[in-house]
Formats: structure tokens, C-alpha cells, sequence
């Protein structure tokens, strides 16, 4: 694998000199899925799209934690709150509608959910509330999954029995897999989240080169780390020499962060997992391993995750593997808006239709 990128590409220059170089080695058509929501913002707010030639497409994917957990993992949370637990969950999860309605709703009906910052305030309420059970939201990609370990962990050794974990936590990689060989996407590249990379290091991505042809990149946030990646993604397609590389810097080291690493595979197993607009993956989610299962939500209140329906005319699961835009979404901006959403993708800061809402002008932009 090829984790250097040329000598042109690594000089320093602005934003706009290395779309220009963009500009200047891309010669054919090339599809590319950025794969995580964070690029997709960045790229609205930065107005990227106006810098690309016509010959780059660029493919929201399914890179919103929110937006891809299952419509019955939520029913699953609604259920929690009716059963009289805590739910404690991150705050983009609080809108995310169900045929029962949200988190946010069912704390106006009177129910306890309440919003959190990070995992270990879902101790603090416990600590704080020993007669009420009390469930953390696990949710999010290997990003998030150290820190619910961590929490885990910590109730073990503090022997907090009323805590529980109900666990939506997914693998990037596998989804990656199943967009890469899907023939009707037609993708000629990936760019890949940088802060996944961090956690993973390179390895995990690797079979995007090797088994499917395609260039792959690693990328930061902000939109000259984009450019690069995506500069670093056609000099590869041009070359007809796909590769996995970095353009991350010293944030994202191949072997990745051996300490987070670790705390997730002490207190998860591997599991199936449901995925909005993918259904079921195979070894694609996380769930409590056995030295853990005390402290697992599925099981202390005999929870059966089963796949859910979603809303009526609603097609984020469409949007989320690129096969549609939102605006080719009937209830965009009619029915689904940011103040009335009807599916995730609106709701999620992440949320590709939520940033074309805010910034889609109806060119490039």
C-alpha cells in the first residue's frame, strides 16, 4: 500500500490552489462517496462543490451514527422510557421520530429521558438516582464505542447495578464493503473518515484497493484536508494505481489508537447489526460480551432488537447510501424540515438531508 502522496500534493498551498490542481489532473469521469456526515457539512459549508470540476461527483454516504441506526432500535429506546427506565443519549438522537413518537416527545408526555455530553454522565444519573433503572443509548461508529466501553468498565468496577447499556453501535468498514460492490452506485473512489482512522488505523480500509480497485484516502475535516483527499483520490484514478492513503497527518497512525482499540474489544463482541438503508450487515455492530452482560439493556429488560418500518414516504435510507439526493426526496423541504422532521437524515447534525437544507442553492454549491 502507498500511504505517501506525491510531492505536489503535499506542498503547502491554499484551498483554492489545490482545486486548481484538481482541476488540472482530472480528466474523466469519477464518482466519490464521502463516506462520513462531518465531510458532508464541511463540504456544504465550505461551498467545495463550486471548486470541483464537472468531471467529480461527489456521494453522500452513510456516515451519520444517527441517521443509519434502525428505525426498531429507536421503537426499542421509546420502549425503555414506557417501561419507566432513564434514557440517557447523546442530543441528535432526542428528535429522531417513531411511530411512538421521540425521546424529545416522550420527556414532554413526562417521561425520563434526558441528554448527554458524554458516557459517563449516564453514571452520574445513576449514582445520583439509585431506585430508577437507568439506560445509556450506545450509539455511534468506533468513534464513541471506547468511551461506552469505558463507562461500562467503570459501573463494573463501581458496582452500579441499576446502569445498563443499550448497545446501537456499529463498524464502519463492513457498510463501506457493501457500498464498494454495488455496481448500481457505480463509485470510482472513497473518501474516508479521519476520526474512525484514528481509532482503526489503516488496515480496516484496506480492502478497498485490494479487492475492489478503488482509491481510498483518509481525511481530516476542514476543506483543505477534503481537497487534498479528494486531489489524492483522482491522482489515483488517473494513475489507474488505486491506493490506500492518508492525508491526515500524524492524527491517523497505521496501526491506530492501540489504547481505544483495546477498551472496546475487552467489553464488546461482534454482532449483526440492522442499518438503515442497508439492512442487516453481517459482523457489523457491538454488543455487551459475555463478562459484561449484567450491565446489557437487551437482556435485563428481555429487549429483542428486530428490524423497524420506516416513516411513510420517507427515503433517508435512500440518501444514506447515495443511491438519492434529498431534494429527489418528495417530502424535502415540504413535509420534512428541520423544524418538523420526519426522518433522521433531517434531524442529525450530521444529517445529509438536514445540510442540504441549510445550504443546497440548487447548483453546485
Amino acid at each position: 500500500m502507498n500511504f505517501a502522496l506525491s510531492q505536489e500534493m503535499t506542498m503547502p498551498g491554499s484551498a483554492r490552489e489545490t482545486a486548481a490542481l484538481l482541476r488540472r489532473i482530472s480528466r474523466t469521469p469519477l464518482s466519490v462517496m464521502e463516506v462520513c456526515g462531518t465531510h458532508t457539512v464541511s463540504i456544504f459549508r465550505s461551498g467545495i462543490r463550486s471548486l470541483l470540476p464537472q468531471t467529480i461527483r461527489l456521494v453522500s454516504g452513510p456516515g451519520c451514527p444517527v441517521c443509519v441506526t434502525d428505525q426498531g432500535e429507536i421503537d426499542a429506546a421509546i420502549s425503555l422510557l414506557e417501561k419507566g427506565a432513564v434514557v440517557v443519549s447523546y442530543g441528535d438522537m432526542f428528535r429522531v421520530p417513531c411511530g411512538r413518537g421521540s425521546l424529545s416527545s416522550k420527556r414532554a408526555e413526562g417521561y425520563d429521558s434526558r441528554i448527554a455530553s458524554g458516557a459517563m454522565d449516564a453514571l452520574a444519573v445513576a449514582l445520583e438516582n439509585p431506585e430508577r433503572e437507568v439506560v445509556f443509548l450506545g450509539v455511534g461508529f468506533e468513534t464513541t464505542a471506547p468511551a461506552t466501553a469505558v463507562l461500562v468498565e467503570e459501573a463494573a468496577r463501581r458496582n452500579v447495578c441499576n446502569l445498563s447499556v443499550l448497545s446501537f453501535h456499529k463498524m464502519t468498514p463492513p457498510a463501506v464493503r457493501i457500498l464498494a460492490q454495488d455496481p448500481a452506485l457505480g463509485l470510482g473512489g472513497f473518501l474516508l473518515p479521519g476520526h474512525v482512522s484514528v481509532i482503526l488505523g489503516h488496515e480496516p480500509f484496506a480492502f478497498l484497493p485490494r479487492q475492489f480497485g478503488l482509491p481510498a484516502v483518509i481525511a481530516g475535516f476542514e476543506p483543505d484536508q477534503i481537497l487534498l483527499g479528494l486531489a489524492e483520490i483522482v491522482r489515483q484514478h488517473e494513475s489507474g494505481i488505486p491506493a490506500l492513503s492518508s492525508v491526515y497527518g500524524r492524527a491517523v497512525r497505521p496501526e491506530g489508537n492501540l489504547k481505544a482499540k483495546a477498551a472496546f474489544e475487552r467489553v464488546f463482541e461482534v454482532r449483526d447489526a440492522t442499518w438503515r438503508g442497508l439492512g442487516v450487515i453481517p459482523a457489523s455492530g457491538l454488543t455487551l460480551g459475555k463478562k459484561f452482560r449484567a450491565f446489557d439493556a437487551e437482556v435485563r429488560f428481555d429487549i429483542t432488537l428486530s428490524p423497524g418500518t420506516p416513516p411513510p414516504g420517507c427515503r433517508c435510507g435512500e440518501v444514506l447510501t447515495g443511491r438519492i439526493t434529498p431534494p429527489e426526496c418528495p417530502l424535502f423541504r415540504t413535509k420534512c424540515t428541520p423544524a418538523s422532521p420526519v426522518g433522521p437524515c433531517m434531524v442529525s447534525s450530521e444529517g445529509t438531508c438536514g445540510a442540504y437544507f441549510r445550504f443546497f442553492k440548487g447548483d453546485r454549491s
